[in-house]
């Protein structure tokens, strides 16, 4: 099933967002201005695909901060569940928790999926890459999870001057 069209492109400023990390401290865009923000959408906290792309971005993380790159993984799961994905796996970066999918329907990240032939809403796997000035710079509407860390890396390399 094509993903929808998103309801942010290239360009645009990113919509700001005040969401709940696994400690559950309230995180915004705003806050990070002057870095570029990589906020990659996963569908659920310890599932095998989310994991394999949690650790890639784990075993980088010096790789993101040589880009002044600041990372966060965005799932609908509740601060307890992802608490448990950060301690369970040692994830140096932050969890954000959108339960409410105010910030995943902003980025058009909360989208009907189908398995089995069963269709429900979930987070759609896929990246966006947001500029020092909060600007969007760059999307991945489609993220692998075993390859996702170097395609936003090799980005970042050759677009961060």
């Amino acid at each position: 099933m094509p993903a929808k069209e998103l309801p942010v492109a290239i360009g645009d400023i990113a919509p700001d967002f005040s969401v709940p990390d696994q400690n559950g401290e309230s995180h915004s865009l705003s806050q990070y201005r002057g870095k570029w923000v990589v906020l990659y959408f996963y569908p659920k906290a310890l599932t095998p695909g989310c994991t394999v792309q949690a650790q890639a971005v784990r075993d980088h993380m010096a790789d993101f901060s040589t880009q002044n790159a600041v990372v966060f993984g965005v799932s609908a799961d509740e601060t307890k569940k992802l608490k448990k994905f950060e301690e369970k796996h040692t994830l140096p970066f932050t969890l954000l928790g959108d339960t409410e999918h105010t910030m995943l329907e902003a980025y058009g990240m909360w989208q009907e999926k189908s398995m089995f032939g069963n269709k429900y809403m979930g987070v759609m796997r896929s990246t966006i890459i947001v500029n020092p000035e909060g600007n969007i710079a760059h999307i991945i509407k489609k993220a692998s999870p075993s390859n996702h860390h170097a395609d936003v890396l090799k980005w970042l390399e050759q677009n961060n001057a």
